[in-house]
């Protein structure tokens, strides 16, 4: 849902984080996707779950593309239309760059301004489009512990999101300086996202990015502490 702003001479004024929330939701209201974005998600769900699956009953080395293609019912060709390697599909690794539109309004110097606000909207657009379920999550989890080869791979993969993070906030800091080194920054997020995603295995009567507000919350204590002392 889009919260929409509407203006008028006789509103009321609005506290900060009313208009916080506002230009959050703004950047944050669904992309429109139709049948065929929906068919797309779901077989790739379809094939993470196949290929967890049977590397879980089998071992890594004993699967290949061909079982997983056979578990889904689908060609070698239309496996790599969405994964690099059998090692990707495990792990249901994708791309899960900020959206365009968030990001250009981050760059830009939004959607608030705050730079930390910014990061926890960068935080959650990344959450919100994340296609995982507690299975899924649990599954990937112990196949991390079982596999060595897949836990180089997940780490490998993260320096590129790490890297992609560094990109978008030189090119903010290029726009609208500011002082926190931009890899530093990069930590700071993937940690956010690391923390959401824990609070939310513990608790999943909501989603990941409610628990990122309790998350920012917690960071904004400790900053303050800290400024105090």
């Amino acid at each position: 849902m889009v919260l929409v702003s509407t203006t008028s001479s006789a509103a009321p004024a609005r506290g900060p984080m009313a208009a916080l929330t506002e230009r959050a939701a703004d950047c944050l209201a669904p992309s429109p996707g139709g049948l065929r974005a929906r068919k797309k998600q779901q077989r790739h769900a379809a094939l993470v779950d196949a290929a967890q699956t049977l590397v879980l009953e089998r071992g890594l080395d004993a699967v290949t593309v061909e079982d997983i293609c056979a578990q889904v019912g689908v060609s070698p060709r239309t496996f790599f239309n969405y994964f690099a390697s059998k090692d990707d599909a495990v792990l249901g690794a994708e791309d899960v760059a900020v959206r365009p539109e968030t990001a250009a309004a981050f760059v830009a110097g939004g959607p608030t301004g705050a730079l930390l606000d910014d990061l926890e909207v960068v935080v959650a657009d990344l959450l919100v489009h994340q296609p995982l379920t507690p299975e899924r999550m649990a599954r990937t989890l112990e196949l991390l512990q079982r596999e060595p080869r897949l836990l180089t791979h997940h780490m490998t993969w993260m320096d590129g999101h790490r890297a992609q993070l560094i990109e978008l906030f030189e090119a903010r800091r290029r726009e609208h300086p500011f002082v926190p080194d931009p890899e530093l920054l990069a930590l700071v997020v993937m940690s956010l996202l690391h923390a959401s995603t824990r609070e939310w295995h513990k608790d999943q009567d909501v989603g990941m990015a409610d628990h990122l507000r309790t998350v920012v919350n917690q960071l904004r204590a400790l900053l303050q502490d800290t400024a105090r002392t």
